[in-house]
């Protein structure tokens, strides 16, 4: 098969743009020529992407605000943390495409293609991408399209829940949020059998983004959101004036589904599409970073990227699959999980758990802080494979 790529990638938005700048960065992939595949322009701000990190990171240039405090919040516990070795830190949509793309322009070993790929096909050398515009053929192709999981569900062996938000960037007349101090939780609404909560990354003293994060099956209709929003916003400001100048809405899925992390010999999945928003929290970026440079280090060794490409560990997995089905059984208890996790543990310890980077010992300390009944019964139905039963 005549190659016209070394490589294709599939899908422009965070994790194509971050396998590219990846690969972009590594002196012994300077003679790969890659082809990268989007339908959209990508010239809006449709997103952010918050994240923990306690080192530098390639795209440390272009974080929006970073914080030195999180706060936790429900009704019999509150805390503000400082922060030791972490920031959280944020990210815009619109500045990381640009910032990538920018890069893409000024180095000749990209192309960028700006159209819908219809199937992505694994050939005995390689692998082949149809378009409208004809076909596409490459060594590897890196396909980092959303997952298709409501033709993939089987709901009688796995969990399938959503993180659902609806976040507005608000501006206040006088001086109402903290700038150093991230509201990570706050858990003090009504929780209604479902986990749901406040989210706020104060950006000055009256500029804010201000989000309803809830974790269920199904979305709310947006009007629930917005008056939940109201209705947090004349509590905090006690009653004074505010001005929405931007809106943010979003659905992650979050499951125990196993999404694979290939599609053949020479085509890889990425971002959500490999499981790399963790499916408890949603958090995806820093998976999306490790996960590229995993792939681009074994193809800058060996030509090939690794046979386990993610590098998942199955203890983890498993504790997500737990928390799932706490949170799909019993939505509720997750308030109370969290409030028994950030009142007997360091901050840094639950971020580096979060992470994936906690030993054995560190990992029985996490779960002995916690009330042990939802988890047995969970451990139970996931041995029982009885997901979904309250």
């Amino acid at each position: 098969m005549k190659e016209d790529f070394d490589y294709l990638i599939v899908g422009g938005g965070a994790a194509g743009l971050s396998l590219a700048y990846h690969i972009s960065q590594e002196p012994r992939l300077a003679d790969k020529r890659v082809l990268l595949l989007e339908p959209e322009a990508k010239d809006q701000n449709d997103r952010t992407w918050s994240f923990w990190a306690d080192a530098p990171t390639l795209f440390d240039g272009i974080v929006a605000h970073e914080w030195s405090s999180i706060a936790f919040r429900s009704p019999d516990f509150e805390q503000t943390f400082d922060l030791n070795r972490h920031r959280y830190k944020m990210i815009r949509g619109l500045d990381f495409y640009r910032f990538v793309r920018q890069m893409l322009v000024e180095n000749p070993q990209f192309t960028w293609l700006k159209t819908t790929v219809t199937a992505v096909a694994d050939m005995p050398d390689g692998a082949r991408v149809t378009t409208p515009e004809g076909e596409f053929r490459g060594r590897y192709a890196f396909d980092s399209r959303p997952p298709q999981l409501a033709e993939l569900r089987q709901p009688a062996r796995h969990r399938y829940l959503l993180q659902h938000f609806v976040g507005w960037e608000v501006e206040t007349d006088h001086d109402a949020f903290d700038p150093t101090t991230a509201e990570f939780m706050d858990f003090r609404g009504a929780q209604g059998q479902e986990a749901r909560f406040m989210y706020v990354l104060p950006f000055g003293p009256r500029q804010a983004l201000v989000e309803y994060t809830l974790f269920s099956e199904t979305p709310l209709p947006k009007a629930e959101y917005e008056a939940a929003l109201r209705n947090y916003l004349a509590q905090l400001l006690g009653g004074g004036s505010y001005r929405v100048t931007a809106e943010e809405i979003g659905a992650i899925p979050m499951t125990d589904h196993p999404l694979p992390a290939r599609q053949g010999q020479h085509i890889l999945n990425l971002g959500t599409r490999a499981g790399r928003a963790k499916p408890s929290t949603g958090y995806a970026f820093k998976r999306i970073q490790a996960h590229s440079a995993r792939l681009v280090a074994a193809l800058a060794t060996t030509g090939a990227p690794p046979r386990h490409s993610t590098g998942d560990q199955w203890q983890f997995r498993l504790f997500d699959t737990l928390l799932l089905d706490i949170m799909q059984r019993r939505g509720e208890l997750t308030r109370d999980i969290f409030s028994q996790l950030f009142q007997r543990n360091p901050v840094e310890r639950i971020f580096d758990f979060l992470d994936e980077r906690t030993t054995w010992q560190e990992n029985l300390q996490i779960m002995n802080s916690v009330m042990p009944g939802p988890f047995l019964r969970s451990i139970w139905h996931v041995l029982r494979r009885r997901p979904g039963q309250r």
